[in-house]
């Protein structure tokens, strides 16, 4: 092969891309070009096929509107006597109008013409020959174009043919609209030539209009374009308003329009058009009407609009025309303006080319009107309402395809953004086939999977689980997003986690691909925060619980479960003495030691600050006490080494037997307190409740009354007792008692008394409770106040949680008015620790309560945090000296010495004092001798019945151990044990100073 003949195949394809391109310019350009100039030449300079030729001058008219019922004979010497005139407005007027026409004499002599009466407004019209009223003929539009004699329709008017002319014609006629009657004489050749001419301009509007209507109707249906469907619907409006400027608005596509609709269409059109040209514009210039701030008042024109169109449908069309019109010019100014704004501003040539086409539609309208009123008609053969229809929406419809040519253009714009998206956004973007494999991937999906992608090739199965392709195939529905993670294995063990969206759209699957590996690794932590405690990484309360609950779940599967709750033991002076930072090294050693005997399926979870819980699944009682015990072994077995310092720490433990029915709360508060039961045990550490141990009957029972008491519900079989508190000065002259509460369950078993106050506390009714008991002993009091004459000292103890209850401190004071007569007998006893929580609030409340004439007494004093600075602040009646110091107090002298310096404290602040739990002589004789004032305990009496109380005379009535009777019969009375009884309020010896100082 030469190398000419090399190249010859090469230079080919060139030319025939040069041709090419030469005949797309020649057809794309060149014949459009060319096709204008032709039109326009010919439009200039060219002759036209079918001439007017009916320009003859108007005759003469005399004229004149009368009544209905009138008739030619009647109205003739009338029209005879008025002056003529060329032409006769109707100024909308409906009423029949009469006219008198002297026919030219050439009209008489030359054969060939005819009267043209060319309005459009016209609807009838009948004529009689004015000499012998002989009629010529008639002709009514609005009953089907029914034509005699004569007269017969032309155009949009009438043509009066007769074979020989009489010197006048009289005729009537009648007109809907904006008349204007003229009347001319042609030849018959061309008003036939006029005729042709005007249904060739009403086809060349038909089809031009309706083509284009139709054209653009469905590329907005295909598109879905809402403006193209509206630039239709204005393209049909457009059409029949030319047909109404034109006169050939009676027929529709060839077939005429039933005369009682053409009125109606009339004025629905002209609504139509108004409405419809409002709506093209506001939705054509929508983004331009924003910009320069012109939005609402266009849509205000839009609304103007809805009237319009109701007065179309109810209103006459000479009522309707002047709102039709006001309403129109309304619009143009304000479409107006908004347009030359945008031109202004935007110099948008959407808007220069709507421009146009809204100039050359109202300039044609005003043009045929002027010369139909001047009787110009040089332009008229070629610039008429036809012309004027079709170049407006020419050019209305070049504003419509330069908006969409813009729209385009934004479309490319934003289809080269999203291009740039899909290079360079970090989420994965694919494309699948039917079939699995890639049909496209972005950049980011290849760096995501670390491996080149081989697109059209290489399935979703072959990089990703097959499982996967399996939720992409049978998930992806259309209109669905099928949502999942998926993950790869790393070379490092590591691996990655992806989330996969995707959709089915068509026959393939799109979807994206996120890089979550940080995510899920960083839920993941919080997860493991959420239910693990941050120092030791054990489980936290939440984790413990929820543990616990799936324990329980297999427990009621049959699996057994333990649950023990270890305290450390003075772990806190750990804290307190070398600070935190020790006391956690030392908690995650001991959490490494618990959980070392541990099995995989027991869990250890913190609760506390010192306190851990230890769940134990699956596994039989005598199990996990082995665990336990080499938990308490491992606990002690060696010091705990922080820094150079070293610590020993022990531990308790309370380990139960779950039984089934069980619930978290139960279960926690159940090993709670096995383990405070453990502490007591310091010797082994650990205490056991098994299935059925008496202590899960109590606690359930305990639970049963929470349940009672925080539902509500009334509380049944509660009752009082009264225990003695006898005086070791006068025991005979006085009968004062402590009420004490007692409650009876459903099978007539005594509840003790520390359950009920545990409940109460649990379901927060502890002022409940209270409340009962005050009321009921001081209701009890007001009864027999006669029969207790000697009871001066009523002792009640009120509790730190109804103290803390606004409601039940005004209860206080509203049941203390209300018994009034009785409530110097009460003494109110406040435990000294909730009285030192807040002196300020128990101050105000002691004051309160003893100005009603009550007491108040320190229950259990001594075994708070006892500060003696505090009872200078706090006006109390009575110290009761609490029992851990009278049980036994003979046999260790340091609490004889305390309660000693109690007394002698109290003698001080002139107080006096109450010793409980006196259970022999030895004590009751030693309490006397320190100078104790009132004794409660076995010792003197149990409890009584309120009924054994009402029987007695005085304190001493109780005593049923003989010889405290007789020691306190034989007491020696000096001078010390002769003071006043402040309870009797009788002075049995007048008061020294020193000792009326200490009376209270």
């Amino acid at each position: 092969m030469s190398p000419a003949s090399a190249a010859t195949p090469a230079a080919s394809p060139s030319a025939v891309e040069r041709l090419e391109r030469a005949l797309q310019t020649l057809t794309a350009y060149a014949v459009p070009v060319m096709l204008t100039l032709l039109t326009l030449l010919a439009l200039w300079r060219w002759p036209q096929e079918l001439a007017d030729g009916t320009d003859a001058p108007a005759l003469p008219l005399r004229t004149m509107f009368t009544a209905e019922g009138r008739d030619a004979a009647s109205v003739l010497p009338a029209l005879r006597g008025l002056p003529p005139a060329t032409a006769r407005d109707t100024r909308l007027s409906e009423q029949p109008l009469w006219v008198l026409i002297e026919t030219p004499a050439e009209l008489r002599v030359r054969a060939g013409h005819v009267l043209d009466f060319p309005s459009r407004h016209a609807t009838s019209l009948q004529c009689w020959d004015a000499a012998t009223l002989q009629p010529l003929g008639a002709v009514d539009r609005m009953r089907g174009t029914t034509a005699s004699g004569a007269l017969r329709p032309s155009r949009a008017g009438f043509v009066l043919d007769l074979p020989a002319w009489p010197e006048a014609i009289v005729c009537q006629a009648r007109f809907t609209g904006p008349g204007r009657l003229t009347v001319h004489a042609l030849p018959t050749d061309a008003v036939e030539q006029a005729e042709r001419r005007f249904h060739r301009n009403a086809g060349w509007l038909d089809g031009g209009l309706l083509m284009l209507a139709l054209f653009t109707l469905v590329a907005g249906l295909i598109n879905r374009e809402r403006n193209y469907l509206i630039f239709a619907a204005w393209l049909v409006i457009n059409q029949r308003m030319a047909a109404l400027s034109a006169g050939w608005d009676y027929q529709w596509l060839g077939h005429l329009v039933p005369t009682d609709w053409l009125v109606p269409l009339r004025r629905i059109t002209l609504a139509l058009y108004s409405t419809a040209t409002v709506v093209l514009f506001r939705y054509l210039f929508e983004a331009d009407l924003v910009r320069i701030g012109l939005l609402r008042p266009v849509r205000w024109v839009i609304v103007a609009c809805v009237p319009v169109l109701l007065a179309a449908l109810v209103l006459p069309y000479r009522w309707f025309l002047p709102i039709i019109w006001s309403a129109t010019g309304l619009g143009v100014l304000v479409l107006g303006y908004a347009l030359l704004m945008m031109l202004v501003r935007t110099r948008s040539r959407v808007a220069m080319w709507y421009a146009a086409a809204m100039g050359i539609a109202l300039a044609a309208s005003v043009y045929e009107v002027i010369a139909a009123a001047a009787g110009l008609k040089g332009l008229l053969d070629s610039f008429n309402s036809v012309t004027a229809a079709l170049a407006s929406s020419l050019l209305a419809s070049l504003a419509i395809a330069e908006q969409f040519r813009l729209e385009h253009e934004q479309r490319l714009a934003l289809q080269a953004e999203l291009q740039h998206t899909f290079d360079f956004i970090p989420i994965g973007l694919f494309t699948l086939d039917a079939q699995g494999r890639f049909l496209s991937a972005n950049p980011a999906m290849h760096t995501l999977l670390q491996r080149p992608l081989e697109l059209e090739g290489q399935r979703w199965d072959a990089i990703f689980p097959a499982a996967d392709w399996t939720k992409l195939s049978g998930g992806a529905e259309p209109g669905q997003t099928v949502e999942f993670e998926t993950g790869l294995a790393g070379a490092d063990g590591g691996g990655q986690r992806f989330l996969v969206r995707a959709a089915r759209a068509g026959d393939t699957i799109e979807g994206t691909l996120q890089d979550i590996s940080d995510r899920v690794r960083a839920h993941e932590h919080l997860q493991f925060l959420a239910d693990h405690d941050p120092l030791t990484k054990v489980l936290n309360r939440r984790g413990v619980e929820a543990c616990l609950s799936r324990g329980l779940q297999r427990l009621r599967r049959g699996k057994p479960l333990a649950v023990a709750y270890l305290d450390l033991d003075r772990f806190k002076l750990i804290n307190d003495l070398y600070g935190h930072l020790a006391g956690d090294a030392v908690l995650q050693q001991v959490c490494e030691r618990v959980q070392a005997p541990l099995a995989p399926h027991m869990y250890l979870g913190r609760v506390g600050g010192d306190e851990f819980l230890i769940v134990v699944l699956d596994t039989p009682l005598h199990r996990a006490e082995t665990v336990c015990r080499d938990i308490l072994l491992r606990l002690s077995s060696e010091p705990y080494s922080v820094g150079d310092r070293a610590f020993q720490v022990r531990g308790s433990i309370g380990l139960i037997e779950v039984t089934s029915g069980s619930t978290v709360k139960d279960v926690l508060a159940t090993a709670d307190r096995a383990c405070r039961q453990a502490k007591r045990n310091p010797a082994t550490g650990l205490v056991v409740y098994e299935h059925g141990a008496r202590v899960f009957q109590e606690h359930e029972a305990e639970m049963q009354l929470v349940q009672r008491l925080a539902d509500g519900h009334e509380i049944e079989g509660l009752f009082l007792e009264m225990q003695p508190i006898v005086s070791l000065r006068h025991p005979h002259q006085s009968l004062n008692f402590e009420v004490l509460l007692r409650m009876m369950d459903e099978h007539g078993s005594r509840v003790p008394t520390e359950r009920i106050i545990r409940a109460a506390e649990h379901a927060g009714r502890m002022s409940t409770i209270d409340r009962w008991v005050l009321s009921g002993t001081l209701r009890w009091l007001d009864e027999h106040r006669d029969k207790l004459p000697a009871s001066q000292l009523v002792c009640v103890n009120v509790s730190g949680a109804s103290l803390n209850d606004e409601r039940f401190i005004h209860d206080v004071y509203t049941l203390l008015l209300q018994h009034a007569q009785v409530a110097s007998r009460l003494c109110l006893e406040i435990t000294e620790s909730v009285a030192l929580h807040d002196v300020g609030n128990t101050r105000r409340f002691i004051d309160r309560v003893r100005s009603y004439g009550a007491r108040v007494a320190l229950d259990d004093f001594g075994a708070g945090y006892t500060s003696f600075s505090y009872l200078k602040d706090l006006p109390a009646d009575i110290l009761k000296i609490d029992g851990s110091f009278i049980v036994n107090m003979t046999r260790h002298p340091a609490n004889v010495a305390i309660v000693e310096a109690i007394v002698s404290l109290a003698q001080n602040l002139g107080m006096k004092t109450i010793a409980e739990w006196a259970e022999d002589y030895d004590t009751v004789e030693t309490l006397a001798e320190i100078g104790v004032d009132y004794v409660q305990g076995w010792a003197l009496s149990h409890p009584v019945t309120p009924q054994r109380i009402l029987s007695a005379r005085s304190g001493a009535d109780f005593i049923s151990d003989e010889r405290i009777r007789v020691y306190l019969d034989t007491r020696p009375a000096d001078d010390e044990l002769a003071e006043v009884d402040w309870v009797l309020g009788q002075p049995t010896v007048p008061p020294s100073p020193a000792s009326s100082s200490m009376s209270g």
